[in-house]
């Protein structure tokens, strides 16, 4: 995950995901220029309105909660609890039921 983080372009990832990450590093830094051009080269690849949409949705959504949880005063999680949260999707995935 580090070397997508830090060097996306020389990561292990595919063009296709490649593409979805420089797009979404744009909607999180810039999204007032998002335009139709950006699209394109997703739509090359394979990803679908529906796809983007999530991206973007998902996106916005950290960087609320990011925003909301610094504001608020919420403390931060250990590194510890961090790699159980990790080791907990790994073993019952993301979505709890």
């Amino acid at each position: 995950m580090w070397t997508v983080l830090r060097d996306l372009e020389n990561s292990a990832l595919d063009e296709k995901e490649k593409r979805l990450f420089r797009f979404v590093s744009k909607v999180n830094r810039n999204s007032v220029d998002i335009s139709a051009d950006d699209m394109k080269p997703l739509y090359d690849v394979g990803w679908t309105d529906a796809d983007i949409y999530c991206a973007i949705t998902v996106c916005a959504l950290f960087n609320f909660y990011n925003r909301w949880i610094d504001a608020s005063g919420v403390p931060a999680l250990s590194d510890e609890a961090h790699r159980q949260g990790g080791k907990r999707s790994v073993a019952t995935g993301y979505v709890r039921k």
